[in-house]
C-alpha cells in the first residue's frame, strides 16, 4: 500500500497541490482505508510538534533573518569582495564566498541564494558576467550555507535519525569549505575562458584583509560560539536556537545599531512565513513514519539493498544516485522526512557511520534546490533575475559536476568529513 500511497503523492505534486497538503491528503487514506485506526493521524501530527529537539528549526530560522536584518549580511559582503573581488570572475567569486561565510549565520539555502539575487544580482550582471553564468553561481552556490553549521536540514535529519546535531554541525564545516574551493575553482576556469573581468583592480593588503575581518568578527565567530556551546554541554542544539536569536539581536541593536523596530517585524514576519511552511511539511509528514514502521519498509529496502552490494561504497553510491533523481523531483525537506526513517537503518545494518551519511545524504539531497524542474533556489534566483530556466541549466551544468565530483569523494574518504567531529566530539 505504500507505493501506492507515493504514486498518490507523486500525483498530487504534479497537480499543483502544495506539498505539505499532497502528503497529508495521500497519506490520510492508509488511515481511513488501511488496518491503521483514523484517530492515530491525529496522534502522530500532534506528536509532531510537541518535539523539543525540533524546535531549533524555528529558531534557527528566526536567528537568519534577524542576522540578514542586523547588518551582518552588508559586512560579509564586503569581506567576500575584500577576499575574492579580485579573481578573474569578480562577483561569482564574492557570491560564493558569501555563501560560505552566511552558512554560519543562516541556515536556509534558500533564503541566502534569493538574498544574494537581491543584492549581488544587479551589479553581476552590470560588471559584464551573462545572466546565466551570475545565476548558477548564486544558486549553486547557496548549497554551501545548507552545508556549514547550523543547517536546518541537518537538524531535521539528527532528529528523525536520532544522530547527535552537535557532531553533524562539526561535520559540516570541511565538506562546507571543500564546496567553497570546488564552486570558487569551476567559477575561475569559466571566468577565464570568457575573459570576465575582477572586481577589484588589485590583490587587497593584508590591513584591507585584516579590517575587513575585524569589522566582521561578530559574524565570524558565531559558528565557534555554537559548536563550542553544544560541545561542552553550555546549550543543548535547540537551546542554541535560542542563544542565536539573542546573539543576533543582540549585535543587530547593541554593536552594529542596524536592527531597528521596522526591520525586527520584517524578519519575524519572513521567519512567520518560512516556519509556517516547513512546520506543516513537518507535521504532515510525521503521518509517513507510522507508515512505513507498519508496511516493514526500513526491513525491506535493508533487505533488497544489501542483496545488491555488500560494499559500503557502491551502497552509498546507490543511495546518492536516488537521492540525486528524487531530488529533481521533491523539495530537499521533503526528501529528509521521508527517506531518513528507511535509510537511517540500512546504513546502520551496512556499518556505516550515520554522521558520515547524514552529511553526504545532506549534501546530495539539498542539491536538488538547484536543479531542474522542481528546484526552489533555482526557482528564486531566476524569478529574481528574470533569467530563462534552459540559459540557467547550461550555466550550471559545470557547478552541479563540481557538487557530484565533491559527493564521491566525500562517500570514499569519510575520515575527511568526520575528522572535525572526531576531533571535537571524540571518535563517534
Amino acid at each position: 500500500m505504500t507505493g501506492i500511497l507515493t504514486l498518490l503523492f507523486l500525483g498530487l505534486m504534479f497537480l499543483g497541490m502544495p506539498v505539505a497538503f499532497a502528503i497529508g491528503v495521500a497519506f490520510m487514506m492508509f488511515y481511513l482505508f488501511g488496518p491503521a485506526p483514523a484517530m492515530i493521524s491525529v496522534q502522530k501530527i500532534v506528536g509532531a510538534t510537541q518535539s523539543f529537539p525540533l524546535l531549533a528549526v524555528p529558531l534557527f530560522i528566526l536567528a537568519g533573518h534577524l542576522m540578514n536584518h542586523s547588518g551582518i549580511t552588508e559586512r560579509l559582503i564586503r569581506l567576500s569582495t575584500v577576499l575574492t573581488g579580485w579573481i578573474s570572475g569578480g562577483l561569482a567569486h564574492v557570491a560564493i564566498m558569501l555563501s560560505a561565510l552566511m552558512g554560519g549565520v543562516s541556515g536556509s539555502a534558500v533564503a541566502d541564494a534569493a538574498m544574494e539575487a537581491r543584492v549581488l544580482g544587479p551589479s553581476m550582471l552590470k560588471s559584464g558576467l551573462s545572466k546565466g553564468y551570475a545565476c548558477a553561481a548564486m544558486s549553486v552556490g547557496s548549497l554551501i550555507t545548507a552545508t556549514i553549521p547550523p543547517s536546518v536540514g541537518l537538524i531535521i535529519y539528527g532528529y528523525l535519525g536520532n544522530v547527535s546535531i552537535g557532531r553533524l554541525f562539526a561535520g559540516g564545516i570541511v565538506p562546507g569549505v571543500l564546496m567553497t574551493v570546488a564552486l570558487m575553482g569551476t567559477a575561475y576556469v569559466i571566468a577565464r575562458r570568457r575573459n570576465y573581468k575582477p572586481e577589484l583592480d588589485a590583490v587587497p593588503s593584508p590591513g584591507e584583509i585584516g579590517r575587513a575581518a575585524w569589522d566582521c568578527k561578530w559574524a565570524l565567530i558565531f559558528p565557534v560560539f555554537l559548536i563550542v556551546g553544544i560541545r561542552y554541554g553550555v546549550f543543548t542544539p535547540s537551546e542554541a536556537g535560542a542563544f542565536a536569536i539573542a546573539y543576533a539581536i543582540a549585535i543587530g541593536v547593541l554593536v552594529y545599531r542596524e536592527l531597528s523596530f521596522a526591520k525586527l517585524v520584517d524578519a519575524l514576519r519572513h521567519s512567520a512565513q518560512d516556519i509556517g511552511m516547513i512546520m506543516l511539511i513537518i507535521m504532515l509528514s510525521s503521518m509517513i513514519g507510522f507508515v512505513i514502521t507498519l508496511e516493514a519498509v526500513p526491513q525491506t529496502a535493508a533487505e533488497f539493498l544489501t542483496g545488491l552490494t555488500s560494499d559500503k561504497h557502491v551502497l552509498m553510491l546507490l543511495l546518492v544516485t536516488f537521492i540525486l533523481f528524487l531530488g529533481c523531483l521533491l523539495e530537499s525537506t521533503v526528501i529528509v522526512l521521508l527517506l531518513t526513517p528507511i535509510l537511517v537503518p540500512v546504513v546502520q545494518a551496512a556499518g556505516i557511520d550515520l554522521v558520515h551519511f547524514g552529511l553526504v545524504m545532506m549534501t546530495a539531497t539539498t542539491l536538488g534546490s538547484m536543479t531542474p524542474p522542481v528546484g526552489v533556489a533555482m526557482f528564486a534566483v531566476c524569478g529574481i533575475m528574470k533569467c530563462p530556466m534552459n540559459v540557467y541549466t547550461r550555466e550550471a551544468i559545470p557547478f552541479l559536476g563540481a557538487v557530484v565530483g565533491l559527493i564521491v569523494v566525500m562517500i570514499f574518504l569519510p575520515d575527511l568529513v568526520l575528522a572535525v567531529p572526531n576531533w571535537v566530539f571524540g571518535p563517534g
